[in-house]
């Protein structure tokens, strides 16, 4: 990290350094890229420089803020760039231990940043997604978010309040805890070892979704697929063909799947559970997505 033009403070550098981890979790709840995060990031740590940092009283609030307004912009860019994706377009999974980055690098994840709510908050447009997650996810007063979307704190409110109404909508209706996820996730992945398609059908929701995001560079299903035996017939498929083999990680917090052949990565998948079967599987195979996982 080099420091900005005019910054010649260790205590402030030093505290930006302390709450990177955090400001790169709030860019990337806002952007779903950890690539964009540090741009947003490295980009409001110049931008203090060239602030007169002596005059900013807070600095965390004021980077919050920045990081904030900054992510936002290039959101608002980014929603014309992911309308002609190819395919679905799916965040980039944020693997724990798998990047070999710096503490100091990586991203902070609140526990519901989970791959599912990220999918879901593409949904909504830019204002409520920065209200939503500034203020329910990180707990900033609708007085900050203001000052981050550019409304006022009572628009702001309500943008959150549409933001909370259509979260919850599409929420798992059972939540699972942490040891029944990765329970459901590893009968998931021998099913899947063992070819044995009634184990698969078993754990997979009747009404579960898969999304899988190749970006056009690998191949990968166009359209989200529907439904047990069709999710299940398109993974036997790619099992029967490419020699694939599943290993476990943590995929945002959460239990999931890399998916390997050979010694290759070749997508990670993450896994909603709801009342011990899975309702939905966001497999990422760009391998622009991936380039930072080992």
């Amino acid at each position: 990290m080099s420091r900005p033009h005019g910054v010649h403070d260790d205590d402030l550098a030093a505290e930006f350094t302390a709450i990177r981890p955090r400001l790169l979790g709030v860019a990337y709840g806002l952007l779903g890229s950890v690539e964009e995060a540090e741009d947003v990031v490295q980009d409001a740590w110049l931008r203090l420089g060239r602030s007169a940092a002596p005059e900013v009283r807070d600095v965390t609030a004021w980077l919050v803020v920045t990081v904030s307004r900054l992510a936002l912009d290039v959101l608002r860019s980014a929603r014309v760039r992911r309308e002609e994706y190819v395919g679905p377009w799916l965040p980039e999974p944020v693997v724990d231990g798998a990047d070999g980055a710096d503490p100091a690098d990586r991203v902070t994840l609140e526990e519901s940043m989970s791959m599912a709510m990220l999918v879901v908050l593409e949904s909504l447009s830019p204002a409520e997604r920065a209200a939503f997650v500034l203020h329910e996810v990180f707990g900033l007063s609708f007085d900050e978010v203001s000052r981050a979307v550019g409304r006022t704190p009572a628009a702001c409110r309500q943008l959150a309040a549409r933001a909370r109404r259509h979260v919850s909508a599409r929420a798992p209706r059972f939540p699972v805890s942490g040891a029944e996820h990765r329970r459901v996730v590893d009968a998931f992945a021998r099913a899947c070892r063992s070819g044995d398609i009634a184990a698969l059908l078993a754990v997979l929701d009747p009404d579960v979704v898969l999304r899988s995001d190749g970006g056009g560079v690998v191949r990968a299903a166009r359209r989200p697929i529907v439904g047990a035996a069709r999710v299940t017939r398109y993974i036997a498929g790619i099992q029967r063909f490419g020699d694939y083999r599943f290993a476990p990680t943590t995929v945002n917090g959460w239990a999931g799947l890399l998916r390997l052949r050979g010694d290759k990565l070749a997508g990670v998948y993450g896994l909603t559970v709801s009342a011990g079967r899975i309702t939905e599987i966001d497999a990422v195979m760009n391998p622009e997505k991936l380039r930072r996982i080992r």
